[in-house]
């Protein structure tokens, strides 16, 4: 089963918890703290890994957590820091964040790697938290929790050229003729419903990648047939190779499929227009197909360079492999986005910054705290001391949450939520 986009759940591993410890050695009084800092947690990175063709094992695991930083221990000694987890993609895979849409990641070379989910900083221990009016504290800090996010992965077929044009045009026996690619051949329209890759040799020793994408018709980008399935895997082609059937055995008109299809190209993706375009003339073996042929340079209105071919009987293929080998040295590649200007324009936008917390109430009356900013301190609280408990509310006070729950009308007696913590308020 070939696999080409897939949503994923990927947590860096949360920071090891810092420690409360004293030093207690034999003839030195009043040791102090020696509670170390928890390890940072482990960062998610995906990899190329050249050897994998499809995101199929994804189909099967779609969570993806990585391990949490070691605790602090005794004798200010830190916790270690957690490996990364590694996790491998194959070559041509974007990766989008599904809240934002933001691009993360474009991995194409074998090895390549990306920082998909951040692990969080380990807790820091009692030892930090030392100063010449505290000298021996209680506190210490949990570890950050690890960056959370579903992510899509789409994969976008490396090929230096695609095959494209309507169905049973001949594709599949052109790429199996050229290639050593044993695509599905049969008599029947949509027989490839996966990209078929194969490698085609020319006689004077040159090389490039060929994709055999599935058949388009009328309304591809829109989702019609398979079309807006597999019309990403064109966008990472340097030639298009557009084959037509020039016997009109199906009884469509040889210009008109070719208007058809350039049309779902742009209408796709715009900058496909851009791509240097070969026309193949298949099927010329078969009887009507050299006075079809005539017809459609007439009424070609573009000057594009047109083979005639009989894929079957291998008439005019060394000539067309030739031509788009000449073709791939002169084209360069296409960032799929207007990468260039990403890296020398910076563009600076006035965002409202983010508040610290926000308050509702739930229907039974309760005021509810919530807020990235907030929650983070809450869950970096370590609610067994007391000395821990009261740094958090003043910090919760430094925010200006006891005034915003005034504003709000809460009242001495009044609970308050944070997350799955309850508390009273009391002026």
């Amino acid at each position: 089963m070939f696999v080409d986009y897939v949503k994923v759940y990927v947590k860096g591993g949360d920071g090891g918890n810092g420690m409360v410890a004293y030093r207690r050695e034999k003839y030195v009084p009043k040791g102090g703290p020696a509670g170390g800092d928890g390890g940072n947690g482990a960062d998610v990175v995906f990899e190329v890994d050249e050897g994998l063709r499809t995101l199929m094992d994804f189909r099967y695991q779609r969570h993806f957590k990585a391990d949490r930083g070691e605790h602090g221990m005794s004798k200010s000694m830190h916790g270690k820091n957690a490996q990364p987890m590694i996790v491998k993609v194959p070559p041509g895979t974007v990766v989008r964040d599904v809240a934002t849409n933001e691009k993360i990641a474009d991995l194409t070379i074998n090895g390549q790697r990306a920082v998909i989910a951040k692990g969080g900083r380990g807790g820091r221990g009692n030892t930090r938290f030392a100063t010449p009016a505290n000298p021996a504290p209680e506190i210490a800090e949990n570890g950050e929790p690890g960056q959370e996010r579903d992510v899509i992965l789409e994969l976008k077929v490396l090929a230096d050229v695609g095959l494209v044009g309507f169905p049973s045009v001949g594709k599949s026996t052109l790429l199996s003729v050229v290639s050593a690619a044993k695509p599905k051949i049969a008599e029947y329209h949509f027989t490839t419903i996966v990209p078929n890759l194969g490698v085609v040799e020319t006689e004077d020793g040159r090389s490039f990648v060929m994709a055999d994408l599935p058949g388009l018709i009328e309304g591809a980008h829109q989702g019609v047939g398979l079309g807006h399935q597999f019309l990403r895997h064109i966008e990472r082609t340097r030639v298009i190779v557009h084959v037509i059937d020039m016997s009109a055995m199906e009884g469509r008109d040889p210009y008109a499929d070719f208007v058809t299809i350039n049309e779902e190209l742009r209408q796709y993706n715009l900058r496909l227009t851009e791509r240097p375009q070969v026309i193949v003339a298949n099927k010329m073996d078969i009887p009507g197909s050299e006075e079809n042929l005539e017809k459609f340079k007439e009424q070609l209105e573009e000057e594009l360079p047109i083979f005639p071919i009989s894929a079957v009987t291998r008439q005019g293929l060394r000539d067309l492999l030739f031509k788009i080998a000449d073709l791939l040295e002169t084209t360069p590649e296409f960032p799929l986005e207007d990468q260039e200007d990403e890296e020398t324009h910076i563009l600076y936008k006035h965002e409202a910054q983010e508040l610290p917390f926000e308050i509702s109430r739930d229907d039974d009356g309760a005021f509810v705290i919530s807020g990235p900013q907030i929650e983070k301190m809450f869950k970096m609280t370590n609610f067994t001391r007391d000395e821990s408990i009261r740094r958090f509310s003043r910090q919760m006070r430094g925010l200006g949450v006891d005034e915003a729950l005034r504003e709000r009308g809460a009242k001495n007696g009044d609970i308050v939520r944070l997350l799955e913590f309850e508390f009273e308020f009391i002026e």
